[in-house]
């Protein structure tokens, strides 16, 4: 089961990935490519519960999952709107994904 989950990672980050970048050159698929990839990510992030009990190690996986989800929020605002609002809720995302990246492994080291 975790390697489906770090397979759906992977994929949904390079789709991600794709689909954000050939959206400058203004393909058609690009859209599509970009929220089937958020989609694979969020579900893989989703589906990696934290078993434990500490309190601030459940608050980072929130705002992973957060991050997670406003990620999918920018690719809807890919179809929704015509301005560059969806690059402002992509960053957004990617600053909570980083910081979550960073800092539950830290407090995991703490907790053992």
């Amino acid at each position: 089961m975790k390697k489906i989950v770090q397979g759906l990672m992977m994929v949904g980050g390079i789709m991600t990935l794709a689909g954000a970048a050939f959206y400058i050159t203004g393909w058609f698929l690009s859209p599509y490519i970009y929220i089937i990839g958020a989609g694979l990510f969020a579900i893989a992030q989703i589906n990696t519960p934290y078993q434990g009990t500490n309190k601030i190690i459940k608050r980072l996986r929130l705002q992973q999952i957060l991050g997670a989800l406003m990620l999918i929020m920018s690719g809807i605002f890919m179809f929704t709107t015509r301005g560059n609002e969806w690059i402002a809720c992509l960053c957004i995302a990617a600053v909570l994904e980083l910081y979550t990246s960073f800092r539950i492994p830290q407090e995991e080291a703490k907790e053992q």
